[in-house]
């Protein structure tokens, strides 16, 4: 069973400068969101869900997107995605799954530490994802021709190379 992560998507988009940067295309900025937390849920094995506010929008319903590895939740009208944080990391913990959730709100981490999840700031989550996607851009970008090669002479004994060596030559 994954560990969870329950994002709060406007909170770490008004945090984080690359994605504060893109906040006059909403769209843009949340597409982001979704690539990096898809990239960072597959590298440390969790089950990463992302929140957004849709409270504003009238005749909004709950609309549940999955994106790759990533569940997008869009909460109704009315509700507030530190609301439905609050309520999915509750029912969460009560099934005994691990929850994190992710959020500079301070009251929100309260009750989220008063519910029995754990909680990340926005800041915190970034650092994160920066050693991540360090840690994977170094074991990636080396190719396979810089590694010493691993032939089988080289895990043989001497006897058996020197024989395959001459039955090779008599072929």
């Amino acid at each position: 069973m994954k560990n969870i992560l329950l994002v709060d998507g406007y909170n770490v988009i008004h945090a984080w400068p690359e994605l504060s940067a893109r906040k006059d295309n909403l769209e843009d900025a949340r597409d982001k969101l979704i690539d990096m937390m898809a990239s960072y849920g597959a590298f440390q094995d969790l089950a990463v869900t992302i929140i957004f506010d849709a409270n504003a929008v009238s005749g909004a319903a709950v609309f549940e997107n999955l994106v790759g590895q990533v569940s997008v939740i869009y909460t109704q009208e009315g509700e507030t995605a530190d609301s439905h944080i609050e309520r999915m990391a509750y029912d969460m913990v009560r099934q005994r799954k691990l929850v994190y959730v992710v959020t500079s709100d301070w009251v929100e981490q309260m009750v989220i530490l008063g519910a029995g999840a754990y909680r990340i700031s926005a800041r915190e989550l970034l650092q994160d994802v920066k050693k991540v996607n360090k840690l994977i851009k170094d074991g990636f970008s080396e190719s396979q021709l810089t590694y010493r090669r691993h032939e089988l002479e080289s895990r043989l004994n001497s006897d058996v190379v020197q024989r395959l060596h001459e039955l090779r030559k008599r072929v």
